[in-house]
């Protein structure tokens, strides 16, 4: 259940950040809780390149173990 909640509250976040407080003054108190602006794109680029190198790792591993031995002839 704290997987759900977490994640709610992390869409939550990031969709504040990226679609509303752009239209909102920069002197407003909101702008305080939330990093720049260049984060938004920067940081679920990260996410993105250390997910797919994950999956590459556990295919890599994968293909690995089910290998079969090459039969002499």
């Amino acid at each position: 259940m704290s997987l759900v909640v977490f994640s709610l509250v992390l869409f939550t976040y990031y969709s504040v950040w990226v679609i509303i407080l752009p239209f909102v003054d920069s002197d407003h108190f909101l702008h305080k809780y939330f990093l720049p602006r260049e984060y938004s794109v920067i940081l679920p680029g990260i996410a993105a390149v250390i997910l797919l190198i994950c999956i590459g790792a556990f295919t890599v591993v994968i293909m690995w173990k089910n290998r079969k031995p090459k039969k002499a002839d």
